[in-house]
């Protein structure tokens, strides 16, 4: 009997039944008569074929085959090349000795990154799949291109944070926002807050507190002041550094008694802000010479265990001068001087201000010859006052015969002050009274 089909062998031997059925049945009349043409099928597997490397060459471009995975991990990672520049070979060398290999093959590769002929996405996909790092690789990596204040810092990040390997948490997208913070990029930080949220981190204190600081360095106070009302719903204690941002946030808002009346509330429950927070309040009071608002900040430094130094006695003496109050600025410069703190040339130049808008020369002078007694010299700000007082009053060039005459005297007494100093051991306070060169003026001598 014939073959049923070409695809059968000649030789087979089937049952009487399906014979006598086959001899009335003609194969060649079926509707399926084309899955037995032989033509047909090896089309069938060429179209497969061609099927299969197109679909191979639209996955290598993604960067998901295998074979172009490994293709791209031995072209990679076995060299960077021999052409790279002398600061990408400083770079290199300056990695940590500590590092693990596979740390360091990533960082290489971005260090010697060009955006030319390198794609970071795939660049760090073919990492991942050759290297399988844990997430102490990925901190190493990312804390090392923060160190170097490279470039891609944020693309890195934001692709680790969508890596399993990572194992992402808040503290991750706090990190990255605050970045963004720093370089005042609010739409990237307000996007990666988002993706957090989406990926279903629940934001914690420290988040808002991030984007307080955020929004109030940016000018956005109403933002600000949101982030701190949504600290207070959260059901948990405000921490001092979330209410230091709010305070900042007012201070930057020019609401200085909304900041004040926050820190009270704050010092209520004994919590004192950091010390960069009272310093901030009192300097804003002291720009707009509110005395009263500057002495009660100054107050509340010394209240909550901050020791004041001269800067603080600075701002505190400029608010009373800028409110005409050269009497209380002087007796905050004597407390100073009491406490042990020897007033700066900024403190000087505020009292000879005071003294210049008022008009009194009297007290100047009187103020100078106290200074001089004590071995206080003037320096460059407090010369400047001094400079352009005299200039109105018409005495310049007298004035500056007199400071040529006492510059000679004092080289005499400093070499005559060295010696003696060297003799006893006390070169260093000679290293201290010798720092300022600019000469004192010899108040006695000047005739009005």
């Amino acid at each position: 009997m014939p073959c049923l089909s070409p695809i059968l062998p000649s030789n087979i031997h089937l049952p009487s039944f399906i014979i006598s059925i086959s001899n009335n049945i003609k194969f060649s009349e079926l509707p399926f008569k084309h899955f037995f043409n032989l033509d047909v099928l090896e089309y069938r597997m060429k179209l497969q074929v061609s099927k299969c490397s197109l679909q191979s060459t639209s996955i290598g471009q993604d960067g998901e085959s295998d074979n172009c995975c490994k293709k791209e991990s031995k072209m990679i990672w076995t060299s960077i090349g021999s052409n790279i520049t002398e600061a990408q070979k400083k770079a290199i060398s300056q990695l940590p000795l500590k590092m693990s290999n596979r740390c360091k093959a990533l960082l290489k590769r971005i260090i010697c990154f060009s955006t030319e002929t390198d794609n970071l996405s795939l660049l760090l996909a073919v990492w991942v799949k050759a290297m399988k790092p844990r997430r102490a690789d990925w901190l190493s990596v990312l804390k090392q291109i923060e160190r170097m204040e490279h470039h891609l810092l944020f693309e890195v990040m934001e692709y680790a944070l969508l890596e399993n390997s990572f194992e992402a948490n808040v503290r991750d997208y706090t990190k990255l926002i605050g970045l963004y913070a720093k370089q005042n990029l609010l739409e990237n930080a307000e996007r990666s807050f988002c993706a957090m949220k989406q990926r279903g981190f629940p934001y914690d204190q420290v988040t808002l507190t991030v984007l307080i600081h955020m929004y109030s360095k940016a000018g956005h106070f109403d933002h600000a002041k949101e982030a701190f009302e949504e600290i207070e719903l959260l059901g948990v204690p405000v921490d001092k550094r979330a209410y230091g941002s709010m305070i900042m946030a007012y201070v930057r808002a020019e609401m200085l008694e909304s900041a004040e009346a926050l820190m009270k509330e704050l010092e209520e429950q004994e919590i004192y802000p950091r010390k960069e927070v009272y310093k901030a309040l009192l300097r804003a009071y002291s720009n707009k010479g509110n005395a009263g608002g500057a002495q009660k900040v100054f107050d509340s430094i010394q209240f909550a265990g901050i020791v004041p130094d001269s800067r603080h006695c600075a701002l505190l003496i400029s608010a009373y001068c800028i409110a005409g109050q050269s009497v209380k600025a002087r007796t905050v410069l004597e407390n100073m001087r009491l406490a042990g703190l020897e007033p700066n040339d900024r403190c000087i130049a505020l009292m000879l201000g005071a003294y210049e808008r008022e008009n009194d020369l009297n007290a100047a002078l009187s103020f100078l010859i106290e200074l001089e007694h004590d071995g206080i010299l003037v320096a460059e700000e407090s010369s400047l006052v001094l400079a352009r007082w005299f200039s109105r009053l018409g005495v310049v060039g007298e004035v500056q015969q007199i400071l040529e005459e006492f510059a000679s005297r004092r080289d005499e007494y400093c070499a005559t002050l060295n010696a003696s100093t060297t003799k006893s051991g006390n070169a260093s306070k000679t290293k201290r009274m010798m720092k300022n060169k600019t000469p004192m003026l010899p108040v006695n001598a000047i005739v009005l």
